[in-house]
């Protein structure tokens, strides 16, 4: 390897460590959040006893009718200065889908698509929480109904 390439390299290697190390592991912190049945359980796994507070600053867009169940879009979007960001459904075993550290200064306008179990006309609640930096639960809900799942696993 030349001397460039190794220096170049090391930079980007060194820069990007600082970035790595502020992420929070979730997974590894919170771990009964993610096998939590219910909503409010993997939401008092991942947070203990909070207060929620129902906010219009949070945008939710789903679509209300979704004929794939495999990959259902999902758009979150809020100005709110945010410590994290976290998604969870109702409709598939395990309730906590997703926790986003938001870096200082972040922007929070996520898309992504999620795989929900539908079908019989059910109604599936997705509910988005943002954690504020002032130290408040901030939540949005909405839902939607899967006409039919075909994805398989």
């Amino acid at each position: 390897m030349n001397r460039r390439k190794f220096l170049t390299l090391s930079v980007v290697t060194a820069l990007s460590l600082p970035i790595a190390a502020l992420a929070t592991d979730y997974r590894m912190e919170k771990p009964t959040a993610w096998t939590a049945h219910t909503v409010d359980d993997a939401i008092k796994a991942l947070y203990g006893d909070v207060k929620l507070v129902q906010s219009d600053a949070i945008i939710l867009k789903m679509p209300k009718l979704a004929s794939n169940g495999g990959a259902v879009p999902i758009g979150i979007k809020t100005d709110i200065k945010a410590k994290s960001v976290s998604l969870f459904q109702n409709a598939n075993p395990e309730s906590a889908v997703a926790v986003w550290s938001v870096p200082e200064d972040g922007i929070i306008d996520y898309g992504f698509k999620i795989k929900l179990k539908g079908g019989d006309n059910k109604s599936i609640k997705v509910t988005v929480i943002v954690e504020g930096l002032d130290g408040v639960f901030y939540t949005k809900s909405a839902s939607v109904q899967v006409s039919s799942t075909t994805c398989e696993g």
